[in-house]
């Protein structure tokens, strides 16, 4: 998440001027600025950016990471994920959603054919059992009590063929970038 305060009291510029200075790296795709999606319900997070470099050795040397750590794959694979988005698709409406109970979908996309919402969660390493399901399928259930159609997807590293589980009622996906690329072009 972007508080822009936070960053203009450690500059010490102002609000605006750090404002100024993302929209000056999101123009030249340094980084991608993915904003909430939102009906603008009072239980919605409406207002505050997540972003992301695009470059991904930049954001790991900004980190000053010396290795990988097990605990940084999935932030990292986020990041390969919405650069996938963006390269594929060819667009910049790509977005997350978040409520003020914590419930969080990573990337949101609108498809315009036939006005539904595709709803992505991005895993590093998914595992199909019960408990795993459980943990994703919370986040689904908050979004889709608020916008019930669309596909919820999964994307994970380790998932060489795609599968569908049922849970609640729901469908989820669980597929590779490459799949969920095809499934958002179609």
């Amino acid at each position: 998440m972007f508080e822009a305060t936070k960053f203009s009291i450690a500059c010490k510029i102002s609000r605006e001027t750090v404002g100024s200075y993302l929209q000056v790296l999101e123009e030249t795709f340094v980084v991608h600025v993915v904003r909430p999606f939102s009906s603008h319900k009072t239980t919605e997070i409406v207002k505050a950016p997540k972003v992301y470099g695009f470059d991904t050795g930049f954001v790991y040397y900004n980190k000053i990471w010396t290795s990988l750590r097990p605990e940084d794959l999935g932030f990292m694979w986020e990041h390969v994920v919405l650069n996938e988005l963006h390269g594929h698709l060819q667009t910049r409406s790509v977005n997350y959603w978040r409520d003020k109970s914590d419930n969080e979908i990573d990337f949101v996309v609108r498809k315009r054919s036939n006005n539904t919402v595709t709803a992505i969660e991005c895993k590093f390493n998914i595992a199909s059992d019960a408990i795993s399901l459980t943990n994703i399928s919370k986040n689904f259930q908050a979004f889709r009590a608020i916008y019930p159609d669309g596909q919820n997807i999964v994307v994970a590293h380790n998932i060489d063929r795609p599968y569908t589980r049922i849970y609640n009622e729901m469908t989820i996906y669980f597929v590779s970038a490459k799949t969920l690329i095809e499934m958002l072009q179609n």
